[in-house]
Order: structure tokens, then C-alpha cells, then sequence
């Protein structure tokens, strides 16, 4: 779709979206009538039409104004297949989707916070094509902002029944910590531990358990240290827990 054709579609869509505005939370439509069924789609799927494009346009203003669309719908409960895709595209691109000037300069569409950002919706979405993209992420990216969110999202949405999500996690942590250790992605970690810990019973990984000791005794500030420590005794309490119901 040519750029000018893009734009014209944004507008017409955005103008259908804001003669819906005031229907979208109050259940009427411009008359002040009860919205019909056909009226409800219609505000869906022009809401949809405007994640689409925007989420996809080449300024990196248009896919935050995608990104606001987004978290209304996921706070609204509209959370469509055209949420997920949106937010999947937006995750990885300058990343794994990348655009480059003349097609091999460099890269045009590297933006860290919508990636960061789309993330944060991710976990909201909490699906299984949410953690699939997550996992992506926090293999693929290397911008700490952006891999601080991916983690957040995976230990909140915390199924790990594989163990492949704290693995994941334990390698990223890895990476930063011989070179650049970064306090708020190690505080991520931690917490996205517990939580995965508390949604499955404790954690077994063996590199989770030395990343959480690498980061207890490691060159990270006292407060990310005490929290390491304590998530060590929550693990102690799972395992206890764990070897008493064997007996």
C-alpha cells in the first residue's frame, strides 16, 4: 500500500473512530440511542483498522497512537486477532523485522520503546502467542528497556511448564551481567521468578537458581541484593513444601 493510499485510510478511520468516541464508554451511539449489533462492530472494526495501519506506518508516532488504540482495547476487553498480530509485529521490528535505507544501510525502524512497550501489552494478553512472542524478544533483543518489559510480561504471565522461560531469563541476565550488569533488569528477573516460582510451585532450573545467587552476591546495588536474597528463601520455601508432600 503506497504511502499516500496508507495516510488516507488512517484518516478516514480516524475520523469514523472519533464520531464513535463518546459511544465506545458509554454504550450509545451520536443520537444518544443504545448502540445496535451492527453499530458495536462497526466501532470494532474500525478501531481494528486503525491498530492495522498504524501499527504497521513507518513513523514511529503512528504505532504509539497504535499502542494507545491497543491498551484501550485491552482494557475494554477487545482483544482480537488483530490486537495480537499488531502487537507481535511492533515487538519485533528493528529487530527480527527490519527496514534499511537503500535495502542495506542502516536500520531505519529501530524503535526501543514501542518495542518496549508492546511488550507491557503482551503480558496483558497473557495467550499462548503472547509468551511465544516474548520468548522471541528476550532472545533477540539487546536493548535493556526492551528486555526489562519482555521479562515483566513473561513472569506475569508465569506458565513455565517446560522451563524454558526462566532459561531464557537466566541467559539474558547472563549477558548483561559479565559486561554492563543493569540493576532494573536484574529487579525484573527476580521478580519475574517469583512469580512463575508461585504460578508453578518453585522453580528446578539450576541456572535460574545460580542467577539469582550470581545477582545476590554480584555487582549490583544493596536493595537488588536483598531482593535476591529474598526471593532465595521463597525458592527454599517451595522446595520444603515440595520434598514434604513426597513423603
Amino acid at each position: 500500500m503506497s504511502v499516500f493510499k496508507r495516510f488516507g485510510v488512517m484518516v478516514v478511520a480516524l475520523v469514523a473512530t472519533t464520531s464513535l468516541a463518546t459511544a465506545q464508554t458509554s454504550g450509545t451511539n451520536t443520537s444518544g440511542k443504545e448502540m445496535s449489533v451492527e453499530e458495536s462492530y462497526l466501532q470494532d472494526s474500525v478501531e481494528m483498522m486503525v491498530i492495522r495501519e498504524q501499527s504497521q506506518a513507518e513513523s514511529r508516532d503512528m504505532k504509539l497512537v497504535a499502542l494507545e488504540y491497543i491498551g484501550d482495547a485491552i482494557k475494554n476487553g477487545r482483544t482480537g486477532p488483530e490486537v495480537q498480530k499488531a502487537l507481535d509485529y511492533m515487538a519485533l521490528e528493528g529487530v527480527m523485522n527490519q527496514t534499511r535505507e537503500g535495502g542495506l544501510g542502516r536500520i531505519t525502524n529501530n524503535y526501543p520503546d514501542v518495542r518496549a512497550k508492546a511488550a507491557a501489552y503482551l503480558g496483558d494478553l497473557g495467550t499462548k502467542e503472547a509468551k511465544a512472542t516474548l520468548m522471541k524478544m528476550v532472545l533477540s533483543d539487546n536493548e535493556p528497556m526492551v528486555l526489562t518489559e519482555a521479562i515483566k510480561s513473561l513472569g506475569k504471565i508465569g506458565t513455565d511448564d517446560s522451563g524454558d522461560t526462566v532459561t531464557a531469563i537466566s541467559w539474558v541476565v547472563t549477558r548483561f551481567d559479565v559486561l554492563n550488569p543493569d540493576n532494573i533488569l536484574a529487579l525484573s528477573a527476580l521478580e519475574a521468578f517469583e512469580k512463575i516460582a508461585e504460578k508453578n510451585g518453585g522453580i528446578k532450573d539450576p541456572a535460574a537458581i545460580r542467577t539469582i545467587i550470581r545477582i545476590a552476591d554480584g555487582p549490583y546495588i544493596r536493595p537488588v541484593q536483598a531482593r535476591a536474597k529474598d526471593v532465595l528463601n521463597t525458592l527454599r520455601k517451595y522446595s520444603a513444601q515440595s520434598n514434604s508432600a513426597k513423603k
